[in-house]
């Protein structure tokens, strides 16, 4: 029971210290102090360590600071996305369970239908049914420890509306159920570089 408990304060305070950061309300440069975080969750220190340390390997916490990402941060995360679910949608095209296509539709049509969160929630899902289809735990382990970046741009492109972003995964999705690897990487990689074109133009904004 305690094992459980501690994996619970663990994720409670991951997710406090996430959303406030990814709400803006821990700005740029503030100072974790584990104490005061402890304090306010209601937990020991020791959850709220192993949190900022993931959130660390996550790109946004630096030396116990708040991070905010550059422009040339945003290039590199985005241009090693491309690349790893460019190859992701290739492989998706030849390798896709009949569950997962079932799931991956499921999505676009949430995309098109859902609340905001539902959006937020389908829009995740796709990128990461796709990814997990590899079956490669190397990269989707590298995809899993920049999902703190990755949920900051997704909320921008979801929250401000970045046109035809639903459109695009439907293609995609076509492009992997009629098993054409070539259009599905093209399309997997053009769907991110307008997600971080986007993205540029808001924080320029």
């Amino acid at each position: 029971m305690a094992k459980k408990e501690t994996v619970l304060a663990y994720v409670q305070a991951y997710e406090y210290i996430r959303d406030r950061i990814l709400n803006g309300e821990l700005e740029r440069g503030t100072k974790l102090v584990e104490e005061r975080l402890a304090e306010e969750i209601g937990i020991s220190r020791t959850p709220v360590r192993e949190s900022i340390r993931k959130l660390e390997q996550e790109g946004l916490i630096k030396q116990k600071r708040v991070v905010n990402p550059s422009d040339m941060d945003l290039r590199h995360i985005f241009q090693v996305r491309i690349l790893l679910e460019g190859f992701a949608a290739r492989h998706c095209a030849s390798y896709m369970t009949e569950e997962a296509l079932v799931k991956l539709e499921e999505c676009v049509v949430t995309g098109r239908t859902g609340n905001m969160e539902e959006v937020m929630t389908a829009n995740k899902e796709f990128h990461e049914i796709i990814v997990g289809s590899t079956n490669n735990p190397v990269m989707i382990d590298i995809i899993d420890r920049m999902q703190s970046i990755i949920y900051l741009f997704r909320k921008t492109v979801v929250y401000h509306k970045r046109p035809f972003l639903i459109e695009e995964h439907n293609d995609i999705y076509d492009a992997i159920l009629n098993h054409n690897g070539d259009e599905a990487e093209r399309l997997m990689k053009e769907h991110l570089q307008l997600d971080l074109e986007f993205c540029l133009n808001r924080m320029k904004g």
